[in-house]
């Protein structure tokens, strides 16, 4: 799963005492290979119902908001934008569809979790809840990619007055990135299953090449799913900064700078503060089963307590889009204050109407006993 794992045999006291650290070393090295899952979790968890809770938490607050943030996106631009068909909006609208996929998912490892990471669902829906998760992190950030290189190009050509905005489909576009996200999640797909560990249904990657292929696997997903995404996204923003501020010191508009400044600032940060702690520790944790890095006490600890969290603060990032990529934009904060609006009026309208009704049916009737003689 996403989460922690079991208590190991031997714990951090047991791990770092000199007469036993060897023993239980070599204990641990064992338990590393048998829980070697997803999200690459070496050590496993010390089982703290503390930690586990606010593993759940975290998931049930995420899973609400991606829910009710990315539905209002698809709200706004299939209902109230269907006229107004852009290139971006189009990829809002494919990244608003891959995070509400991505938050669905939470509910089944917040079950897994709250059961001590106990996998309940079957080996079916291991391998498919486990693809969806991960082909929707791939999906999410090339949409995101793919947004960012958008918008230089969009603006550039709309400032520079070009008569032709776009040289490719968006469409087409859209298809490339969910192949490119098939693809990269076919062996999670093909590899994931549940296993029988200590007596434990666990749903985890089981790679036939050991820890070769893992390291592999997981070299694929720092690579493909953030380092090379965050240089393309760094690079277009750059450009498309210093394409502003030379055409703001022509034009004299600061203002516009600044917005733009400020939009892709946050845009950037949220991108790479979201993903970076994740990827870090699990590049860590390549190097240690490479024997290229020293399994210690600060491995156990960041792997036990401070790994589960870097997985949370990753979901989050499939609620922050909305707001990063819609709420930022002037069109859709005044569709969703209009929304608002509608939401506060109705009631009192509806009832209002329900009055008028209830009055006239009641002078009807009135009218109606009045004329009934006796």
């Amino acid at each position: 799963g996403w989460g922690g794992r079991r208590r190991s045999s031997c714990d951090a006291a047991h791990i770092m005492n000199e007469n036993n650290e060897s023993v239980c070393l070599n204990r641990s090295l064992m338990e590393m290979d048998r829980f070697s899952n997803l999200e690459d979790i070496d050590v496993t968890a010390d089982g703290s119902p503390v930690l586990r809770f606010l593993i759940c938490l975290v998931y049930s607050v995420v899973c609400a908001a991606g829910l009710m943030g990315n539905l209002l996106v698809l709200f706004f631009i299939r209902v109230k934008q269907e006229r107004k068909k852009s290139t971006v909006n189009f990829f809002v609208l494919n990244l608003a569809v891959t995070d509400l996929q991505f938050v669905l998912t939470l509910p089944f490892w917040a079950v897994d979790t709250a059961l001590d990471f106990s996998w309940p669902f079957g080996d079916a829906m291991c391998k498919i809840i486990l693809s969806i998760t991960v082909m929707n992190m791939y999906a999410s950030v090339f949409f995101l990619t793919a947004m960012s290189v958008t918008r230089y190009w969009s603006l550039a050509s709309a400032l520079k007055n070009r008569t032709v905005h776009k040289s490719y489909s968006a469409k087409l576009v859209c298809a490339v990135i969910w192949t490119l996200a098939t693809l990269a999640t076919a062996p999670t797909s093909i590899f994931s299953t549940v296993s029988n560990v200590t007596g434990e249904k666990l749903c985890l990657l089981k790679f036939p090449g050991g820890q070769y292929w893992l390291a592999v696997y997981h070299i694929q997903k720092i690579l493909v799913g953030f380092v090379l995404p965050m240089s393309i996204v760094s690079i277009s923003y750059i450009m498309l900064l210093r394409f502003i501020r030379n055409r703001s010191m022509k034009t004299s508009n600061p203002k516009r700078r600044s917005q733009v400044t400020k939009s892709v600032t946050i845009v950037v940060l949220s991108f790479f503060l979201c993903w970076m702690p994740n990827h870090a520790i699990t590049l860590w944790s390549v190097l240690v089963k490479m024997n290229a890095a020293n399994w210690d006490k600060a491995y156990y600890i960041v792997h036990t307590y401070v790994f589960p969290l870097t997985i949370c603060l990753a979901h989050t990032n499939s609620c922050l889009n909305p707001i990063i990529y819609c709420l930022m934009r002037k069109e859709f904060r005044n569709k969703l204050r209009g929304l608002h609006q509608w939401i506060q009026t109705s009631p009192h309208h509806l009832q209002k109407q329900s009055d008028g009704a209830g009055q006239k049916l009641t002078r009807q009737s009135q009218e109606g006993t009045k004329g009934i003689k006796v």
